[in-house]
């Protein structure tokens, strides 16, 4: 079972607890925290938006986990996953519909993606994504996974200068086609920016990054979400030791 983490902030100490969604009713919760971040700050194009749930046909094949603030009860995080198996059963991951992965079907032991992971605005710090990434670990035990595979997002309502001037970070620290060579389908804009652009990378990616994860070549754009997503790819024994005791026992 897991544990209750209590997290202090300016106004109270919060209770947050991780755990599985399962059954229609955590999976509408989801799918409404969802919606609420993609459409209401992102102003993503949601194709379920008259029922305000962020849901498609990958929903029911993945596992869903979460963060609930056991003060109000409200589900404050969320993210999907969905391994190898359902993968083969769908006939893709959900990558692949922005991806070409050369090298994916060649890895070397079980894979697991995570997707649809977001955090709401008034929780947004490391204690609620370190509570996420304890159930992440949980699940990265039960199924033996030696890989963790998704995507992450950087907005592009600048036009795109905020993810180019990231990129030219990643590109330089974090890029490694070894195991997998991620091939946009649809490439980012051509924009030409000054090297010396300074930009905030996002929490999520930010957190991937220090878990040992790395980019697998130039992001996609994805119009409907209005962002730019990164394929990363983490080998499960090349966890960054500094930031592995997030996963707990998944070592």
């Amino acid at each position: 079972m897991s544990q209750i983490a209590r997290i202090r902030d300016t106004v109270q100490e919060r209770r947050l607890k991780a755990e599985r969604l399962i059954g229609p009713g955590a999976l509408r919760e989801a799918q409404a925290l969802r919606f609420r971040v993609f459409s209401g700050e992102l102003k993503a194009t949601l194709k379920s938006a008259e029922r305000e749930l962020d849901e498609d046909d990958y929903d029911a094949h993945c596992e869903h986990i979460g963060v609930r603030d056991l003060n109000s009860g409200q589900l404050v995080a969320t993210t999907r996953l969905l391994d190898h198996y359902a993968a083969l059963s769908i006939g893709r991951f959900y990558s692949e519909e922005e991806f070409s992965l050369h090298g994916l079907a060649h890895l070397q032991g079980p894979v697991l993606e995570i997707g649809r992971t977001c955090v709401d605005p008034a929780y947004r710090n490391g204690g609620t994504i370190a509570v996420l990434w304890g159930e992440l670990a949980e699940a990265l035990n039960r199924g033996d996974y030696h890989y963790l595979m998704g995507c992450a997002s950087i907005p592009m309502h600048d036009g795109g200068i905020q993810a180019q001037a990231i990129m030219q970070r990643l590109r330089e620290r974090y890029l490694s086609t070894e195991h997998v060579r991620a091939e946009p389908k649809k490439p980012l804009p051509a924009l030409d920016i000054p090297a010396n652009v300074i930009t905030e990378m996002p929490p999520l990616l930010k957190a991937y990054m220090r878990l040992g994860a790395k980019i697998c070549g130039e992001p996609c754009w994805d119009e409907d979400f209005q962002v730019a997503d990164v394929f990363i790819l983490l080998k499960r024994d090349e966890l960054c030791p500094r930031y592995a005791r997030h996963f707990k026992a998944a070592m």
